[in-house]
């Protein structure tokens, strides 16, 4: 697919987890992602492992597994891996792509770097992820 900057900009400001970033941040972030095109049913995140990087789903679909059952389908726009990379610790689920799908990809050290160099992405991150554990939270209750 061979995505240009400004193309893969575009992609992560449309990304749920990046939209309170500015230009300038998206811009910083999308200099450091790289594209990965990958066959059909090809592990992208083993569940157990320790992750080393980021993805966000540009095109083609995956799932998401955990002990064999699946849990969830990601499209282009979806996002997974923030979890093991921000905290360190192994995966909670498999991701295996279901059909040739590309996506962008974020190693961990270029995740962190980021994340500190522009404040504006740490809280987009934080956002998103107490509205997920909010939603979480509230089904539970429910």
């Amino acid at each position: 697919m061979a995505l240009t900057r400004v193309q893969t900009t575009r992609l992560l400001a449309r990304t749920r987890l990046f939209a309170g970033v500015d230009a300038a941040g998206l811009d910083r972030i999308a200099a450091r992602m790289n594209e990965l095109e990958l066959p059909a049913d090809r592990v992208l995140a083993r569940q157990g492992e320790i992750g080393t990087g980021f993805f966000i789903v540009v095109s083609g679909g995956a799932r998401v597994v955990r002990d064999g059952e699946t849990l969830a389908r990601l499209g282009p726009g979806d996002f997974f891996g923030e979890l093991s990379v921000l905290d360190g610790r192994p995966r909670i689920a498999q991701v295996v792509s279901s059909e040739p799908t590309t996506c962008l990809a974020l190693a961990s050290w270029d995740f962190e770097a980021v994340v500190q160099e522009q404040p504006s992405v740490a809280m987009a991150i934080l956002r998103e992820l107490a509205g997920r554990l909010r939603e979480l939270t509230e089904a539970q209750h429910h």
